[in-house]
């Protein structure tokens, strides 16, 4: 519950996808030094084992790393077993939660619809990841969390420094950005990582303010 805790006060999940196995490291440290504590290291990347277990020994308890995209509980237990603190799935699949639970790790399934979030919640999930986002909106989240609030929602899906303060006060307990904030296709240089502290620093501030209001 104490993880659980931690993720919902960090506010911001970073989603880093297609990464190289040189520049986890750096992204990972520029998320971190701009304020962001929760990183989801999606499992199509190359090597994505390797990177989560790199990712956990270098930074410890300073951040929580998990796995992303994760389909099915084979793939959700190799991510546990390399050192995955939560599992994200874009789709509820029942055995992944399952998996994810049974070694006592976060679980995180992507739904869309009031009866996959009920569905997904009732057999274990921690957070329910509102997928995609963008499609609906802030509004929609808002009429979701009306009737549900029990169930903790995290918008994630073209989610960027415009509207994120939005699905904020819609009810998100936490958001998760992609690309609007980490964006591997670019050259990760010192000046990349440069800006990606500062943009990691803003989301941080968007949601803390979002949250005051």
């Amino acid at each position: 519950m104490k993880l659980l805790q931690e993720i919902m006060e960090n506010g911001v999940v970073a989603i880093i996808r297609g990464a190289k196995p040189e520049n986890i490291l750096p992204i990972a440290k520029a998320l971190k030094d701009g304020g962001i504590k929760t990183l989801e290291i999606t499992v199509e990347t190359p090597k994505v084992l390797t990177l989560i277990e790199k990712v956990s020994d270098e930074f410890g308890d300073d951040l929580i790393v998990g796995a992303g995209t994760v389909l099915d509980p084979v793939t959700a237990r190799a991510a546990i077993m390399s050192g995955a603190k939560f599992i994200f799935s874009p789709t509820v699949n029942v055995e992944t939660i399952q998996m994810a639970k049974r070694y006592g790790v976060i679980s995180i399934p992507g739904a869309l619809t009031p009866t996959e979030i009920i569905t997904a919640y009732e057999h274990g999930a921690d957070i329910i990841k509102v997928f995609p986002a963008n499609v609906f909106g802030p509004k929609y989240l808002k009429d979701i969390h009306g009737p549900l609030p029990h169930i903790p929602l995290m918008p994630t899906g073209g989610l960027d420094l415009t509207n994120v303060a939005d699905y904020i006060k819609a009810g998100g307990v936490a958001v998760g950005i992609g690309s609007s904030l980490v964006n591997t296709k670019k050259m990760i240089d010192e000046t990349y990582l440069k800006e990606l502290e500062s943009n990691a620093s803003k989301f941080v501030l968007a949601v803390r303010k979002a949250r005051e209001k």
